[in-house]
């Protein structure tokens, strides 16, 4: 690992980006849960924001050489759970169906217990471009979808493009994971 670039103080800010990305995930369900059939420009920038704090940490965390074992777990964590309250939410609201909360759960659920597996037996997870790519997507989509009324049906497209891309990226996770096995 490189040697840090910045003095401490500033390599604690990707860390802290993260622990803030969880501490919105209460203000963004009370902003969801009050918001008009789901739609709420407040909801919208909290979840933008929140999309917006996962690349800026990630990128000073490397380009500062301060990654952390905490921010490699606490970064998707925040990720899932806030990707994973906007889905339950905007199913709640009538403006997801079943089977988009049915999938990114699972998905989620198989990472976070795939992720208790395959790390105990030497295997490192690494975040890939498509995975990386469909993070961005469903932020965007979801908070494009928080932003607009019902019966908009551009940003359903891109969730549905951001979805495919996340089981791709989480099969991939899962095969290279069996693949290592002994």
């Amino acid at each position: 690992m490189a040697e840090r670039v910045v003095p401490l103080r500033l390599a604690q800010i990707p860390n802290a980006l993260t622990i803030a990305r969880f501490a919105a995930i209460p203000v963004f369900v009370a902003l969801l849960v009050t918001a008009d059939g789901g739609h709420s420009w407040p909801a919208a920038i909290v979840f933008g924001a929140a999309g917006v704090t996962d690349q800026v940490d990630g990128w000073l965390a490397r380009r500062w050489h301060v990654e952390s074992r905490f921010g490699s777990v606490a970064d998707p964590l925040a990720d899932r759970l806030m990707i994973d309250t906007a889905v339950v939410g905007l199913f709640l609201h009538g403006r997801l169906p079943w089977p988009a909360l049915a999938l990114i759960v699972a998905r989620d659920l198989v990472l976070i217990g795939g992720y208790k597996f395959v790390v105990p037996r030497g295997y490192e997870l690494s975040v890939n471009f498509v995975g990386k790519a469909a993070t961005w997507i469903l932020y965007a989509a979801l908070a494009f979808m928080l932003a607009t009324t019902q019966g908009t049906d551009w940003p359903y497209v891109l969730f549905w493009i951001g979805l495919a891309l996340a089981l791709v990226a989480g099969a991939s996770y899962v095969f290279s994971a069996l693949r290592r096995q002994p």
